[in-house]
């Protein structure tokens, strides 16, 4: 006895093109991620120091007054910066926990004080509590003092968002990253900073807000 031949069922035309949707979806968010991880790690590569009015020390830990060792890497290159003649003024940024005696930009003034920058040259804005308050703070004291153009300084990871932050807000800026301190110590702590911060990115270019991650200073 013969058996009847069976015929494959067809699939669907609507099931087919939300199948490719759905693929084609996936394919457009994992190009989205993979791109933005790409360019957090290429901005972090280069230092794109030039002449400009000033350069912004993003704020981090501080203790008593004291820099904590991510803070001093940035007050470092900035005054590395400050003494090869690139910018005329510094501004330090970062607000405080409560209880502080000292505010994370005034450490960072009491810092640079100390390493022969006069203080007529350092200006600390002590509001903030993450990326965008502090750069949304920097961007109306700049606008108000005509200062049109800035160096960024920051861990290398943190650059690009910092970056894209102050030039949504009107003021023309470049990184500049540090090179020593914690953050850049081992290839674990960079592909993880690398990871974090891809993702804060994608958050703020969302909905324009700054991502609250804890306990690093790169919110």
């Amino acid at each position: 006895m013969v058996t009847p031949h069976r015929t494959a069922r067809p699939t669907s035309r609507g099931a087919r093109v939300l199948r490719r949707t759905l693929v084609g979806a996936l394919v457009m968010v994992v190009l989205v991620i993979g791109g933005t991880a790409f360019r957090v790690w290429q901005v972090a590569r280069f230092d794109e120091r030039r002449p400009v009015d000033i350069a912004v020390v993003l704020g981090a830990a501080q203790y008593h007054g004291t820099p904590s060792e991510v803070l001093e890497a940035r007050l470092d290159h900035a005054l590395e910066l400050y003494r090869q003649g690139m910018v005329e003024h510094l501004v330090t940024v970062g607000g405080s926990q409560p209880g502080d005696a000292y505010t994370e930009a005034g450490a960072g003034k009491k810092w640079l004080a100390e390493h022969d920058v006069p203080r007529d040259r350092i200006t600390d804005v002590d509001v903030g509590s993450d990326t965008l308050g502090s750069v949304s703070a920097v961007a109306e004291l700049a606008e108000g003092r005509g200062w049109d153009s800035a160096l960024i300084v920051s861990d290398p990871w943190h650059s690009l968002r910092a970056k894209t932050m102050a030039n949504d807000l009107g003021l023309e800026t470049w990184a500049s990253p540090t090179r020593s301190g914690p953050m850049v110590q081992t290839r674990a702590t960079q592909l993880h900073y690398i990871v974090r911060e891809t993702g804060a990115l994608l958050y703020y270019r969302l909905t324009h807000a700054s991502a609250e991650v804890d306990g690093d200073s790169l919110g």
